[in-house]
């Protein structure tokens, strides 16, 4: 099941999201798709999740970036897809290159199992398609491969 993610729209994007940020899935245990990219030149994978409201960077990564971390306040929290409460550390304003675009993002910082995960925020400001049934993400003409992470690639 894939499809173009351009004109959904979720009405609390319109809030900042220090008021109320909510991720409804967070993956683990390398399920999932995966593309290969960079946040801030910093390689990583980036597991592609249209079910994560925000995009998020893992606490680890984000502190190699110092000087572009803003921290917060303890008291915003993520749901998770199970229900689990995980704590927000930060944000940064980041350069995520996904193929052959760098594209300018704020991704917010969490204690969480993937380095990256893209989310609906990303994908949609962006303009990408998930074509799960070709295991690629496409944007801009562009079509980039997305794999598991468990295959061998």
């Amino acid at each position: 099941m894939y499809g173009r993610l351009t004109g959904r729209r979720l009405p609390f994007l319109n809030i900042a999201p220090e008021d109320k940020l909510k991720v409804f899935a967070i993956c683990g245990g390398r399920n999932g798709l995966y593309l290969e990219g960079s946040i801030c030149v910093i390689p990583c994978l980036m597991l592609v999740d249209t079910g994560a409201n925000f995009t998020l960077v893992r606490t680890d990564l984000a502190q190699k970036l110092k000087e572009k971390f803003i921290f917060t306040a303890p008291n915003i929290s993520l749901k998770t897809a199970t229900g689990e409460k995980a704590e927000m550390h930060g944000k940064l304003d980041a350069a995520i290159e996904c193929g052959s675009r760098k594209l300018q993002h704020r991704i917010y910082v969490a204690y969480i199992t993937d380095i990256c995960i893209l989310g609906l925020d990303f994908l949609q400001k962006f303009n990408f398609t998930v074509d799960q049934e070709n295991n690629e993400i496409r944007t801009g003409g562009e079509e980039i491969p997305l794999f598991s992470a468990s295959a061998e690639h």
